[in-house]
């Protein structure tokens, strides 16, 4: 109350907040920020995951818009603001996830075809014994697998009734997350994307700059369908009034891990951050180099800036299960009976006393790019018992994520680039001092967690701030970033090596035909 006292004899800055759409697999949030890139208030909901058949995931679209709206209306309640104190809307979401809808009525065809969704495999299979993998690697960075939202458009267009000929006449719409809450905002007004999120369809030449002809005729999808593509920080048109009350610009969309990579600060070569959210998604920027992996990862577009005159990389590894581990043992083991009781399940006893867990519950994601893969729980005897369990499947989120910096390191050092000294951590498993300390004995080197660990929402926050003048550079962006605590490895080298030697065993037992 103080502050807005204050107004009354000393003019503000006009709208001196950034408002941040997160829209995530599990949760639809608003994170609203003040100019030092402080959170103000956030809201948050819930968002149903379906699962029709084993290894199919959807959502609905309508859901996804409805929750999103929903936390945008109430962290404006919380805050005691109206919209028109809003400088500027960035949004940041789920990649991949593959929406088909009317152009005419905006309405879906089909629930969303999350990226978690393997339905789509047997026509990856097709196209990478036709040969298609080392073309499509080759322009989009990116692996031929179901992940990835082209196969997942491609069905929707083969198996929902009347698609193709509503798509051959131009009367639908494809998105990812990000293009189908930018038409909701605008009432309809814009198809747009940014290159963070086309670059994870599966069509885009990342080194272009475009959607690619030869791809699109490949997997027969007409270009109408697809969105125009723009820099991740650039004026992509206002809200609807109806939405918040008054029109917001919007100045951002961006991938989610990419737009964590840019809260974190991470503007050059070599840095590097781990987000610990429903999956764990470890990435590394590498310039205006665009480095083919020979270990089993991605090569993607980082976000683009408005003055950004050439295309910057980074290489990607994802891990499909991570904080979604935790989940499982509260909804499917019943052995907590919140998230935030696992650390103190874990801590319970010293260590997993030889229990591993493999958790491919939808494949394993790379290094290993295994979709066969299934979950495992070895080294079980009759002293197990939960704490072991909980333990174990923290210790699989950080060995997961190891393999990947290991794979990332040696692709590097085949660059003749440097490797990771230190990395830097966000997303809500984060949290867990546990987690982050088995991170740092695991990788033997220091883990990072910054005094906001809403990074994603603040990398969106900022791409927008930069879109309206509220930030003049990358440098004031860095001077504004805090330490909350470093974590420093605690264990021997050789202790570390092996316990990756036993993870390296349990994955092979959870791969073997």
């Amino acid at each position: 109350m103080a502050s807005m006292a204050n107004t009354m004899t000393v003019p503000a800055p006009a709208a001196p907040y950034l408002l941040a759409l997160d829209q995530g697999t599990s949760s639809s949030r608003s994170v609203l920020f003040n100019r030092q890139g402080e959170v103000v208030a956030m809201a948050q909901q819930a968002l149903t995951s379906h699962f029709p058949h084993p290894g199919w995931v959807e959502q609905d679209p309508l859901e996804i818009w409805d929750s999103q709206l929903a936390t945008a209306r109430q962290v404006l309640v919380k805050a005691g603001i109206s919209a028109r104190q809003v400088g500027a809307m960035g949004i940041t979401n789920q990649r991949e996830t593959t929406l088909l809808w009317h152009r005419k009525t905006g309405q879906p065809l089909h629930n969303a075809l999350v990226w978690q969704d393997r339905r789509t495999e047997p026509l990856c299979q097709q196209l990478r014994e036709q040969g298609w993998a080392a073309t499509a690697q080759e322009k989009t960075g990116l692996l031929v697998d179901a992940y990835f939202s082209a196969t997942k458009l491609r069905w929707l267009l083969d198996q929902v009734p009347g698609a193709r000929d509503l798509a051959e006449r131009g009367e639908l719409a494809f998105g990812t997350v990000d293009s189908w809450l930018l038409w909701q905002l605008t009432g309809g007004a814009v198809h747009a994307t940014d290159v963070s999120n086309a670059s994870r369809t599966l069509l885009f030449d990342i080194h272009r700059g475009r959607w690619d002809p030869e791809l699109l005729a490949t997997l027969d999808i007409p270009a109408s369908l697809l969105p125009e593509v723009r820099p991740s920080s650039s004026r992509f048109g206002h809200t609807h009034p109806d939405c918040l009350g008054h029109a917001i610009p919007i100045g951002a969309l961006a991938g989610d891990q990419q737009s964590a990579l840019f809260g974190q600060s991470c503007f050059e070569p070599g840095m590097a951050k781990n987000t610990y959210g429903t999956g764990c998604f470890l990435l590394m920027h590498t310039g205006t180099q665009a480095p083919a992996s020979h270990n089993g990862l991605l090569t993607t577009r980082t976000v683009q800036t408005q003055d950004s005159h050439a295309p910057e990389f980074a290489l990607e590894g994802s891990v499909f299960v991570g904080g979604a581990v935790v989940q499982w043992l509260r909804d499917g083991l019943h052995a907590i009976q919140s998230s935030a009781e696992v650390q103190a399940l874990a801590q319970s006893v010293p260590d997993a006393g030889g229990v591993m867990m493999v958790p491919a519950f939808t494949g394993l994601g790379a290094p290993y790019w295994n979709p066969e893969a299934r979950g495992t729980l070895t080294g079980l005897t009759r002293g197990t018992h939960l704490g072991h369990i909980a333990r174990a499947a923290l210790d699989s989120i950080a060995l997961q994520s190891t393999a990947l910096l290991q794979a990332m390191n040696r692709d590097v050092s085949h660059h003749g680039g440097q490797e990771v000294r230190e990395l830097r951590v966000d997303g809500g498993a984060s949290a867990n001092d546990l987690l982050m300390q088995t991170q740092a004995d695991l990788l033997g080197i220091p883990v990072v967690r910054p005094t906001v660990i809403e990074t994603t929402a603040l990398g969106a926050a900022y791409l927008a701030g930069l879109t309206e003048g509220v930030f003049g550079s990358l440098a004031e962006l860095q001077s504004l970033q805090g330490i909350d605590r470093c974590f420093e490895p605690q264990i021997s080298r050789d202790q570390a090596q092996a316990t990756l030697a036993h993870w390296a065993h349990a994955v092979r037992q959870a791969t073997a035909s």
